[in-house]
């Protein structure tokens, strides 16, 4: 079920994701420690409203926290993030071990190639758990020596960590929604539960549909049977496609969950299948939007991203342009890749999975 445009896919997901990690990246501190009414007015003060470029830098306004370097005319390579060590990590395992991919094989990585320092919340404290209770030889092949489940019995188990590591194991198994949920599980099992490991089997679904030509909606239905009906990534799925009309549609799904932490799974997933819905044709407000609602920006802008992405439509020129093509990581032993030979390793990962 590989379309004839699959490379032209992968490689605008790639482009995508990179490009709306990017977008949000500049304002992600400030959005979740000031929040979507500070972010957005200063957004009205630089005039970038609607949201359709890199996010102007303008010294006398900009708080101390927004990132210089990720912003319009500062960028010429992509900053080092989280959203894309994980990509680039799932590229790797999928390379070493294909469609037999286990938990431990996630935690062996981490443990080999994800310095702590880049671990948050429900990921900080799974590598906090294997590093106090593993086996000391755990990373060259030794068994864990005890139940990797305690991993993910921790405060953040249903924040947004493994939704944002979910991406590529849709991207590789196109037509394969049901291999791309299992994959996104198993990574996304050794840090979270619940509606942590919904909102990463979602992404994954949906991006195995559209990377095999599906569209938006067939995608929206493949996920809605990948999890419960009664778990609240589905339910906020439904709030966040009744609203996919409503321009305030973001501000609405915001609101029905304050309760929650700006990085938790469900809101900011509500917040991505709005934009995606509302802005299947267009890669610049589909971003730029999703952006301007904060909470967690870059991890949704770079989902977005990738999403639109796999339709299969051209980007716009100018989101991938100031980057040129490189990609920054903070991994053991690697800094920078070549987003080339991302595109290339993606289709020879999926080429051999098809087999």
């Amino acid at each position: 079920m590989i379309p004839e445009d699959y490379e032209f896919r992968i490689r605008a997901a790639w482009q995508g994701r990179i490009s709306g990690c990017m977008l949000g990246k500049a304002v992600e501190l400030f959005s979740m420690r000031q929040g979507t009414d500070a972010l957005q007015s200063y957004l009205d003060d630089v005039q970038a409203r609607p949201l359709r470029d890199y996010i102007p830098y303008d010294a006398e306004r900009a708080p101390s926290i927004l990132l210089k370097g990720c912003c319009q005319k500062e960028m010429n390579v992509s900053l080092a993030d989280d959203d894309i060590n994980y990509s680039v990590l799932a590229l790797m395992l999928l390379e070493a071990h294909g469609t037999q991919l286990q938990t431990e094989d996630v935690a062996r990585a981490w443990l080999k190639h994800l310095p702590v320092g880049s671990t948050f919340t429900a990921e900080r404290a799974a590598y906090k758990t294997l590093l106090g209770q593993g086996a000391e030889w755990f990373p060259e092949g030794a068994p864990l020596g005890f139940d990797i489940r305690v991993c993910a019995d921790n405060p953040f188990n249903d924040w947004i960590g493994a939704q944002i590591r979910a991406d590529l194991y849709g991207w590789v198994a196109p037509g394969r929604p049901e291999l791309a949920a299992r994959l996104a599980e198993a990574d996304a099992q050794l840090s979270h539960q619940g509606e942590g490991i919904y909102g990463a089997v979602v992404i994954a679904v949906m991006g195995s549909v559209l990377a095999s030509g599906g569209t938006i909606a067939e995608a929206m239905v493949a996920a809605r049977r990948a999890i419960p009906s009664q778990s609240a990534c589905r339910q906020v799925m439904d709030l966040a496609e009744s609203l996919s009309a409503d321009a305030d549609g973001g501000a609405r799904i915001r609101q029905a969950h304050s309760e929650l932490n700006v990085v938790h799974t469900v809101n900011n997933l509500g917040l991505v299948i709005w934009a995606l819905l509302r802005h299947s044709d267009d890669f610049s407000a589909a971003i730029g939007e999703v952006v301007t609602e904060g909470l967690d920006t870059d991890c949704n802008g770079a989902t977005v991203g990738a999403l639109w992405g796999l339709q299969g439509k051209p980007l716009p020129p100018h989101w991938s342009a100031p980057w040129q093509g490189r990609v920054g990581l903070s991994l053991a032993g690697q800094s920078e890749l070549d987003l080339e030979e991302l595109v290339q390793r993606t289709l020879n990962v999926a080429s051999a999975i098809a087999d």
